[in-house]
């Protein structure tokens, strides 16, 4: 269906994924790097689950089983492990207490227990207490940093001699056969136009008997794998895109608070949290769906729009924003999970595989268990000294049988509902579906990819940051610390036909600036993109980059 007068169509200006340059049938450099078992991402999936695997081969050695030494690799696409971690966060610890069962609450990297919470519901200039619905309840998790969790980890691991490279990029996976074998780094040092500079590195291979596809939100290994396998879900995958800032503050904040309504359209779904880090510190963010309606719907300007109100003023404004940045969150929820999340000697987990879920906002100790119970099919497929998919498909049955699966299913339709369109019906229904842990309104309710939803052209609403309590995307940047090189070869596949309206929105849809509409035409700064991904679900593709790209978070 082409754009009609004055909407837009994402989907037909999108470029498809570049199958043939992530899914290669090279036979593996001569000089290639031999692993046992790799997990391609360095977040609290891959890294639980090498810990897991770890620890259960030491613990073999140790009662004198005969699997011996096993090289257990992490590769790492940021500068060093936390660096392009963000999360709210409110952790549930269960998955924190069994990696490490002999550990208490007290030692994990956490900033403190959750004691009050408030839920209200804004206008401009108000906000009304309301009821915290069951699924947003907290009392008992944990406020965290996932960047310090992660860095946290990464020590835990090495500890156990996981071998865990930094700067190292996947961009694509190696394969024989329907087989995974391992993947090929990106090239570092090219310049602009491809031309290999002074500092030029080449890829680099690196095998395995299993590759752990634990890349997060929206990986680009993982999407083409399940493409390349042809494995469907009953739904698409849809996404979110949360902004978030770290504020140094004059004023305490007592509660973890979390908002619903203003700024964010009535026909969008989202909210906004605001956590106390420490006495003098707080998170604050916006979640906002992107299957939004307008193409001057903008996320970030969202998330400055809300510090305007009293709830947030009163807190913000003696204090000083230190940090920021933002990222996609996968929220289809259960009938958006790959019905096989498996293959020969592949694995797919955490984020990679979908699992969050929304109503509680959480996913975190998702992402450790099932990088926990890939540790678990891993081990089992080596000492059976067979990683085809007929050994792996364990992998599936533990998620299917664990609280991952169930939390999903209970909470199946509660994001998906907001695609409807009466917005109040769908509130009254999703309170009922709240209510009844999802036996009502149970049946699979249809869904569509974000970039399948038409946009309305309208016109933006005037908004000037005043550079103290709100910012540009561009002051914003700065605060995320991307130091990625100006003359880095783009990383970015835009699509055909974009249109004045086209690059409006991606204007609008990107919080990092990189985007800019010219006049008619659309301007691309790839230099300032933060790999939050958002790009890639509605608009340009986003590849693998040169590592050490993108940003520096240090407690996102």
């Amino acid at each position: 269906m082409p754009d009609r007068a004055g909407r837009v169509l994402p989907s037909i200006h999108q470029a498809p994924l570049p199958l043939d340059r992530l899914i290669l049938t090279d036979k593996p450099d001569a000089e290639a790097v031999p692993m046992d078992v790799l997990f391609v991402g360095g977040g609290p999936a891959g890294l639980a689950g090498a810990i897991a695997l770890a620890q259960l081969i030491k613990a073999d050695q140790e009662a004198g089983g005969d699997l011996g030494e096993v090289q257990i690799g992490v590769l790492e696409k940021a500068g060093a492990l936390g660096e392009h971690s963000l999360s709210g966060a409110v952790v549930n610890q269960i998955a924190m207490r069994a990696l490490f069962p002999e550990l208490n609450d007290k030692d994990f990297p956490f900033r403190g227990p959750v004691t009050h919470e408030r839920v209200h519901f804004l206008t401009e200039n108000r906000a009304f207490r309301m009821p915290t619905p069951p699924t947003m309840k907290n009392h008992g998790f944990h406020i965290a940093s996932i960047c310090e969790i992660v860095r946290w980890l990464g020590e835990k691991a090495e500890a156990l001699g996981v071998n865990i490279f930094t700067g190292f990029p996947a961009a694509s996976l190696l394969t024989e056969g329907t087989r995974v074998t391992g993947v090929r780094t990106t090239p570092s040092g090219l310049s602009r136009t491809g031309e290999q500079g002074s500092g030029y590195t080449p890829p680099t291979d690196i095998t395995a008997q299993i590759t752990v596809l634990s890349e997060g939100t929206r990986g680009t290994l993982s999407q083409a794998y399940l493409e390349w396998q042809k494995i469907s879900s009953d739904n698409p995958q849809i996404f979110a895109l949360g902004v978030k800032e770290i504020w140094e503050t004059l004023k305490p904040l007592d509660a973890v608070v979390h908002t619903l309504g203003w700024p964010v359209p009535k026909d969008c779904f989202g909210g906004s949290f605001m956590y106390p880090l420490t006495r003098n510190q707080i998170a604050l963010g916006i979640v906002v769906g992107l299957d939004n309606k307008r193409t001057t719907d903008d996320i970030h300007e969202m998330l400055q729009r809300i510090k305007l109100h009293p709830l947030f003023r009163e807190i913000l404004e003696s204090g000083e924003m230190v940090e920021w940045g933002a990222k996609t969150i996968p929220e289809g929820g259960f009938y958006a999970l790959p019905k096989r999340r498996h293959g020969d000697g592949v694995m797919l987990v955490g984020d990679a595989a979908g699992f969050v879920e929304v109503a509680s906002l959480k996913g975190i100790h998702y992402a450790m268990q099932s990088g926990m119970f890939a540790a678990r099919t891993a081990f089992d497929a080596l000492k059976k000294k067979d990683t085809s998919a007929a050994t792996l498909k364990e992998y599936d049955a533990m998620v299917d049988g664990s609280f991952i699966a169930s939390d999903l299913y209970h909470r199946r339709n509660m994001r998906v509902a907001f695609q409807e369109r009466n917005y109040y019906l769908t509130c009254l229904k999703v309170g009922l579906m709240n209510l009844s842990n999802g036996a009502l309104f149970g049946g699979k309710i249809k869904s569509h990819t974000d970039a399948e939803v038409v946009r309305e052209v309208v016109p933006p609403a005037p908004f000037t940051p005043d550079g103290k309590l709100t910012f540009s995307k561009l002051d914003a940047v700065f605060k995320s610390g991307n130091a990625t090189r100006d003359d880095i070869p783009s990383h970015l596949i835009v699509g055909p036909d974009i249109t004045p309206e086209v690059a409006e929105l991606y204007a609008h849809m990107c919080p990092a600036g990189v985007y800019e509409r010219d006049g008619d035409r659309l301007v691309v700064s790839p230099a300032n993109c933060i790999d939050c991904k958002a790009t890639d679900v509605l608009g340009p593709r986003w590849t693998p980059r040169e590592g050490g790209s993108g940003p520096k978070y240090r407690q996102m």
